[in-house]
């Protein structure tokens, strides 16, 4: 059985279920997916996603503010320890940096509220959700010098160079690969999925954004992660039912503290 580390099921186009959030559900088991990760971008909508999530014990979730969210409550270490303290979140975040649409060059907003995250896991004993974008150097000194090997956590949505998938590694981090990992143009990436050591891998759909090959460019679920899956393992030599055995083991590893 898959565990999806990492998708925003609140976000997820319910279409093809005909608009019912259950069915959705029944379609990620009958998929071979026996647990999730709903992670948190906003604290706006948190609320509504955990009890959206709720009925459902197989999904675990985060809170956090994405380093891209702007506009919405700017979260304070107070702020995020609240709703950490419910037995179902699991990790703070996602958080981190993303230089991408950096317009002005300022990166001193995005910095502090990273910051303010890593605190707020160092206090609750809960690991961190990292994204990073454009901003590896920065993201892996401020992990450093917040003293964030503390609680670990998860690069999510890995598209750096070996360098700084090591660099995690050594601060304790897992690394978790989505869909990008089998796009056509993404060599790079999987050179790096094949020299991360299998007892700290981890895989995501980051759903209902990055489909995997063959679904590229069409909204993602939960229910694609198993193309993640088999890309991995055939990197790597390894039947997909093992593949699946140790990332689900290195996700009970981190996250059931």
């Amino acid at each position: 059985m898959l565990i999806d580390s990492h998708c925003h099921l609140d976000r997820v186009d319910l279409k093809t279920h005909d608009q019912d959030f259950g069915r959705l559900m029944r379609a990620c088991a009958e998929a071979g997916v026996s647990r999730m990760l709903c992670v948190g971008i906003d604290l706006e909508a948190y609320p509504a996603m955990r009890r959206l999530v709720d009925p459902y014990p197989e999904v675990d979730v985060s809170v956090g503010v994405h380093p891209n969210e702007e506009g919405g409550e700017a979260p304070s270490v107070e702020r995020l320890l609240a709703p950490a303290a419910d037995p179902r979140v699991v990790a703070i975040g996602e958080t981190g940096l993303d230089y991408y649409r950096l317009e002005d060059g300022d990166a001193s907003a995005q910095q502090a509220r990273f910051r303010t995250h890593i605190a707020a896991a160092r206090a609750c004993g809960k690991p961190l959700i990292i994204h990073t974008r454009e901003a590896r150097a920065d993201t892996i000194r401020l992990l450093r010098e917040e003293g964030a090997a503390a609680v670990g956590g998860v690069l999510h949505c890995f598209t750096e160079d070996w360098e700084t998938a090591r660099a995690g590694l050594d601060l304790g981090f897992y690394v978790s690969f989505s869909g990008i990992v089998t796009f056509k143009s993404a060599e790079s990436l999987r050179e790096v999925a094949r020299r991360v050591p299998l007892d700290r891998l981890l895989i995501e759909t980051d759903s209902p954004y990055l489909a995997p090959v063959p679904y590229r460019g069409k909204p993602n679920a939960p229910t694609y992660l198993k193309h993640v899956a088999e890309c991995i393992a055939g990197l790597r030599g390894l039947e997909v039912e093992r593949l699946a055995e140790a990332t689900a083991d290195n996700y009970r590893r981190l996250f059931d503290r």
